[in-house]
């Protein structure tokens, strides 16, 4: 997660019908005895402990994701913004020849993430990079172009709102092609599309910016998925790459 700025999820909008669901669901799909969910939950409860805000992904979002890299086979796969590690270590856990690497921000947070991943068994597989991510993606860019670094073939981005276009816009050229890129977050409980919030909050500004970016771009097919659960209302934009060359 980055910056370290006040969460706007401070309050959730909750609906017992929407938790319930959750509950019973992850009784079957993801139930305690799974030799993973130990490792997931050590993962909540240390950020927890440690005082990171309560922004993770919902454990079905979680999984949702990880399931994406095994449908496409994903060898390699980016993260924008770590927070507690929680995401990548999904991932890495149910994709068995899957890297990972993480960009996040902020000290602490990325302190507590390599401490969850470790206890997970997977520091050879998730490396969490430190720094601002409009610093880092083009390092990334720069390895991948002298064929020090593979593509990725699936990207999340999750960090601070404002920057979610260029973010992706920087991610998109080091994707293969029929890459999955998600961006969470971009619902914002329906004020996406108020477009006069825009004006006044720069996280659904950055998330209509986003979404109308990638309705231009000729890169990528993109749809947008309206979620609700245990941990708001909200949603998320997944796309597939096309061509992976820069604008």
């Amino acid at each position: 997660m980055e910056p370290n700025s006040p969460s706007p999820y401070q309050s959730y909008e909750i609906d017992p019908r929407w938790t319930a669901v959750d509950q019973y669901v992850l009784q079957h799909l993801h139930p305690a005895r799974t030799p993973y969910a130990s490792a997931l939950q050590y993962a909540l409860d240390h950020s927890k402990t440690n005082g990171l805000p309560d922004i993770a992904v919902s454990p079905l979002q979680g999984k949702f994701n990880a399931l994406q890299c095994r449908l496409l086979g994903v060898r390699h796969a980016l993260e924008i913004g770590t927070l507690g590690g929680y995401i990548s270590i999904w991932l890495a856990i149910l994709n068995a020849d899957l890297r990972i690497t993480s960009l996040e921000i902020d000290a602490k947070h990325a302190k507590v993430a390599r401490e969850a991943i470790k206890h997970a068994g997977l520091s050879d597989r998730i490396e969490v990079l430190l720094g601002p991510a409009l610093e880092t993606l083009p390092k990334l860019q720069e390895e991948i172009t002298l064929g020090k670094r593979e593509k990725f073939g699936f990207v999340f981005i999750d960090a601070d709102k404002d920057n979610n276009l260029p973010y992706y816009q920087q991610a998109v050229p080091m994707c293969v092609s029929r890459a999955c890129i998600i961006v969470d977050n971009v619902v914002r409980k329906g004020n996406v599309a108020k477009a006069e919030l825009a004006e006044t909050d720069s996280r659904v500004e950055g998330a209509r910016r986003v979404i109308e970016g990638m309705g231009r771009d000729e890169r990528v097919d993109a749809c947008l998925m309206q979620t609700v659960g245990e941990k708001n209302y909200d949603g998320f934009l997944i796309s597939i790459s096309f061509r992976c060359s820069a604008l």
